[in-house]
């Protein structure tokens, strides 16, 4: 990103041309940072879901007390 910049600062890149593409590469990083956040709920959800098995497996299994 920063030869982008620097070819606009020098006038070898067209200042449109330079400012569409950094829209277009900062949509790829929101998308990038999307795509990480929906696998990190999913990998959660997995996690909740092993937890609660676990959970029901052992209900009953130790009672307190005795």
């Amino acid at each position: 990103m920063n030869t982008l910049a620097d070819d606009v600062l020098e006038g070898s890149v067209d200042r449109g041309n330079a400012a569409v593409a950094g829209q277009l590469l900062n949509t790829v990083i929101r998308a990038i940072g999307m795509e990480m956040r929906v696998r990190e709920v999913e990998d959660l959800g997995r996690q909740v879901d092993e937890l609660r098995e676990m959970v029901e497996a052992n209900k009953g299994s130790r009672r307190y007390g005795t």
